[in-house]
């Protein structure tokens, strides 16, 4: 399977339909040169894409070969978007880009107008019949992009922008297989592989389950890999299980910090973990996009896409796992969820707002700068000013530069992570060209910039129980308590002082830490109430909006992941159900907390460190 997966990335991608026309996603360039592939918004605009993330600096270009059947004229169309047209549309976008045929730049300059995903057209050019190059050609580094592009021998054939219209248009031309191939069946299958879905999966193999795990990202790890750069927070191996997280030791880092060089990360940790186990087969940039229900209450497949090449696939299994954080899975199999603040009464939470709304904690764009010679930035003000005033003299930015908070995380999700870049760059502008102290910066660049947003909340399916601050502030008894959760009520609201400065538009966050006591969570919180057949770990299980202040650390989420691949191992064994668990199997999943997932056969490191900002050795009957 790995083999079959790796050549279809590295085959060489064009997509024809005859002579007259040619689509080509940009997804499936072979050459990306400096550009990133995108696909975190695919669910609100269609598609990965290629962005030229350069802090400033223009990217080396993505090309691709291109079969050109007919000698002639061929006019050019680039689906792009003007990615600051949210907050201004007064003058030209940054995200400028031009489009290369055979080593020729057309003369359009792509990306900096409009105010939506739309096609652009680059002109036309004359080519021979042949192979050729197609390349996409950054101007500013300030983030282009560029989602496919279509070269036709009929002027204005522009293909359709609505997004299933276009998905249909993308079948007919190939960019998007036909039928599905069949993928196989699996005893469990897992979908995300964030730190919770990585000890699900690994969990479950090592109980005897033969497991899938998919993954739209390269990397694994989630807010943890290098792309999103947040370490592990929380606290492992605690009472009544002190068994569970001990396998986190295999992967965990040794170096603490968020916003740090990649290294500090270690993902060549996670993937060995996970290409190394028996029984587990990994589907990395592999994208779930829908399911198939053996009737209302039960998934029988899931389909996933190839984030690159477009091929689908289907994978089959009596028992699931949605750790995509978003809830993606249980949100297309019609699993209850809830999103924002649940209303005081409602849990009754001191902490609640008095009345429910939309509210979440929000999504971050951390950011870091390097002492280097002597060196410039482009001067960056689209819509968002900064002054002596309002500016934030940093030369970094971690988890409290946070956005979003009042949009749809899910939904709003391009727009809160182009924020997030938008006052990035408007404020290092700043700082570097009109700022009192600016000489304090002159040999400051910047070093990274995620491009990958952090979130924090979105959708959170609902279980069987819905821990609530309640259970944790008395200490509530239940008989299927499992993973410990040690964190505080950490929820975030808009930092006041940032609020002065830009109502409606913050950027900085704050928190009030409410402390509590290390509390074991109910089992019944890992599994649909409604969808028989599927589990959850991360931050979207069966918690309030209180709760998963406490809850969202990605320890405690490793701990769930492990306690699902044990239930589901138990599930495999009996044929059974994540309910059945529950009711019949219970002194059995207790057993296996019990023991734990780790490995036994090596010595495995001491890596659990914690800042000086509250995460302490350890803890046991202290408040913290």
């Amino acid at each position: 399977m790995q083999k079959t997966i790796l050549t279809l990335l590295l085959t060489l991608m064009y997509i024809t339909a005859g002579a007259q026309a040619i689509f080509i996603e940009t997804e499936s360039f072979t050459d990306k040169g400096g550009w990133s592939l995108d696909q975190q918004f695919t669910d609100l605009m269609g598609s990965p894409y290629l962005i030229a993330h350069g802090y400033g600096k223009p990217v080396a270009d993505a090309s691709t070969a291109i079969d050109i059947d007919s000698e002639g004229i061929w006019y050019v169309y680039a689906r792009t978007y003007n990615w600051v047209s949210p907050w201004t549309t007064s003058k030209e976008g940054p995200g400028a880009f031009r489009i290369k045929i055979g080593g020729k730049a057309l003369k359009p300059v792509l990306g900096t107008a409009g105010d939506c995903w739309m096609w652009q057209s680059a002109g036309s050019v004359k080519l021979k019949s042949g192979t050729t190059v197609l390349a996409l050609s950054d101007l500013k580094g300030f983030d282009g992009r560029c989602d496919a592009i279509y070269l036709t021998k009929t002027e204005g054939d522009v293909p359709p922008s609505d997004i299933k219209a276009l998905e249909h248009f993308r079948r007919r031309y190939g960019a998007i297989s036909g039928n599905p191939t069949d993928g196989g069946s699996y005893d469990f299958v897992v979908i995300g592989a964030g730190i919770g879905g990585i000890c699900a999966a690994v969990s479950a193999a090592r109980f005897g389950c033969r497991v899938a795990l998919v993954n739209d990202r390269l990397i694994p790890g989630g807010n943890n890999s290098a792309e999103i750069r947040v370490h592990l927070g929380g606290h492992i191996e605690m009472e009544p299980y002190p068994a569970l997280g001990r396998m986190q030791r295999e992967f965990g880092h040794s170096r603490i910090g968020n916003a740090q060089p990649a290294s500090y990360y270690e993902d060549e940790k996670k993937i060995d973990l996970i290409e190394n186990q028996e029984g587990l087969d990994y589907f990395p940039l592999w994208r779930a996009v829908r399911v198939n229900m053996k009737d209302s209450h039960t998934i029988g497949s899931v389909i996933i896409r190839n984030v690159e090449s477009g091929q689908e696939m289907e994978l089959k299994a009596p028992i699931f796992s949605d750790c995509t954080g978003d809830a993606n899975l249980g949100f297309m199999a019609g699993a209850d969820w809830m999103m924002g603040r649940e209303g005081r009464d409602e849990y009754g939470e001191s902490l609640a707002p008095e009345h429910g709304d939309k509210l979440t904690m929000g999504a971050s764009v951390q950011w870091y700068s390097v002492e280097g010679a002597k060196s410039s930035f482009p001067e960056f003000s689209y819509g968002v000013e900064f002054n002596e005033e309002n500016c934030k003299n940093v030369t970094m930015g971690e988890w409290t530069w946070e956005t979003g908070m009042d949009k749809d995380q899910i939904w709003d999700f391009e727009r809160i992570r182009d924020y997030g870049m938008l006052v990035i760059y408007s404020n290092w502008s700043f700082l570097k060209n009109r700022f009192s102290g600016k000489s304090d910066f002159a040999s400051r660049e910047l070093g990274w910039v995620a491009y990958t947003a952090g979130k924090r909340e979105s959708r959170r399916l609902i279980g069987d129980y819905v821990l609530k601050q309640d259970d944790v502030d008395k200490h509530v008894f239940h008989e299927d308590a499992s993973f410990t959760t040690t964190w505080h009520f950490d929820l975030h609201f808009p930092d006041p002082e940032n609020s002065k400065f830009f109502p409606g538009g913050e950027f900085i966050a704050a928190t009030k830490n409410n402390p509590i006591h290390p509390y074991a969570v109910p089992y019944r919180t890992l599994y649909s109430r409604n969808i028989n057949n599927m589990f959850m770990a991360g931050r979207n299980i069966s918690v309030t909006h209180v709760t998963l202040g406490s809850t969202r650390l990605m320890r405690t989420i490793g701990m769930m992941g492990e306690v699902v691949g044990m239930a589901a191992s138990i599930c495999t064994k009996h044929n059974a159900l994540p309910r059945d668990v529950y009711q019949k199997y219970l002194s059995e999943l207790k057993s296996l907390m019990k023991k734990g997932a780790a490995r036994t056969d090596i010595e495995l490191p001491d890596n659990q460190h914690f800042n000086e900002g509250g995460y302490l050795e350890k803890p046991k009957d202290i408040v913290f």
